[in-house]
């Protein structure tokens, strides 16, 4: 028996990922980000040094494909800058401009308007990240 649309797991999660976005993308346009974008500079922004791209790539699980122009958009904002690594000239490292790190105080309210818009506790949404990235890594054979 087929299931219908709204009532397979895979649709659930897509058409929430969905709605988050469009959740989301109010408040980032105020920044001039897309959601991508935001991503990436709260990569940066958690690091506690410059990440090299590679790092990067498999903390956002993208490929280097996707991840370099959304850099190169960013480095053309002002918001980051890319430098050989002075021990290993292979890597890049991805480091904030000033204005890249200020943004991080414009973004801080960002987290707690999704969460009221999303009519659930703190506790209910860290279950359901925990449970979601549990089903991600059990799918990718983690």
């Amino acid at each position: 028996m087929t299931l219908a649309p709204q009532d397979m797991v895979c649709f659930s999660l897509y058409s929430a990922v969905h709605a988050l976005q469009q959740a989301y993308r109010p408040h980032l346009e105020k920044l001039g980000l897309t959601y991508p974008q935001f991503l990436v500079m709260s990569a940066l922004w958690a690091a506690e040094e410059p990440p090299t791209v590679g790092l990067l790539s498999r903390q956002l699980q993208l490929e280097s494909s996707t991840l370099t122009p959304l850099l190169k958009r960013l480095e053309g904002m002002g918001l980051v800058s890319r430098r050989r690594d002075e021990k290993d000239e292979r890597q890049v490292r991805i480091s904030l401009t000033e204005q890249g790190a200020a943004m991080e105080a414009r973004t801080a309210h960002i987290a707690g308007c999704i969460s009221e818009q999303s009519g659930m506790s703190v506790d209910e949404l860290l279950a359901l990240r925990d449970q979601v990235s549990r089903l991600r890594d059990n799918l990718r054979g983690a």
